[in-house]
């Protein structure tokens, strides 16, 4: 029971730590965007939300990856953090092109990169990350969450997670239906029609970084 109870105390940390790091993701990159372009460009994963999933997912894999090396030195966590870094950084590339046809990020022209998905720089960046997150941001961040009642913060988080699937399968729709529309397919039925006036290409064509190709 009291292992349960660690396990359950564990994955709530974590799914805090990734909701945290979707919301900053999302700000870094829409400010990055509008600094770089004047132009505010919606940069979640998701249509509904501000909810930046790489950022997330770098959040709790470098938590994971790194918790039990908090106390090594400096050097040891550099070379994780470059080697699993990079790692993550190539299966997301390869997964957003496998689900979305398109990357947002292409190192092609980069010193020493592979398939331009990752690149030495970026990797060097992941190691430097590492250090300061698991030696700073990380015992912050688990510091905050403990602030919040745990039973507030369970039924919230039980909440989210409904939602995130919602939003997800709502995703994914969305993404089929404007490929399909791209294809000349009309809409079959009423809930077709609304992704199209909703979450159409022009709404993913914002939200994808400018790389959705509708």
């Amino acid at each position: 029971m009291y292992m349960r109870e660690k396990q359950i105390q564990y994955f709530y940390n974590l799914f805090w730590i990734f909701i945290v790091g979707c919301i900053v993701g999302w700000i870094i990159e829409g400010l990055f965007s509008l600094i770089r372009y004047q132009e505010l460009i919606n940069h979640s994963a998701l249509v509904i939300g501000p909810f930046n999933v790489a950022y997330g997912l770098a959040a709790v894999s470098l938590s994971m990856l790194l918790e039990k090396y908090r106390d090594e030195g400096i050097f040891k966590i550099f070379i994780i953090g470059f080697v699993g870094g990079s790692v993550l950084e190539y299966i997301m590339s390869w997964g957003m092109e496998l689900v979305l046809g398109f990357t947002a990020w292409d190192y092609s022209n980069q010193f020493l990169n592979i398939n331009g998905r990752i690149c030495f720089t970026y990797s060097l960046f992941w190691g430097a990350l590492a250090i300061v997150w698991i030696k700073s941001i990380y015992p912050f961040m688990i510091k905050q969450i403990n602030k919040i009642n745990y039973d507030i913060g369970k039924k919230l988080m039980k909440v989210l997670i409904i939602f995130l699937v919602f939003d997800l399968i709502l995703t994914f729709s969305a993404i089929d239906r404007a490929r399909r529309k791209e294809d000349g397919i009309p809409p079959r039925n009423s809930y077709e029609v609304f992704l199209d006036k909703t979450f159409n290409q022009k709404y993913l064509h914002n939200m994808y970084n400018n790389n959705w190709g509708g």
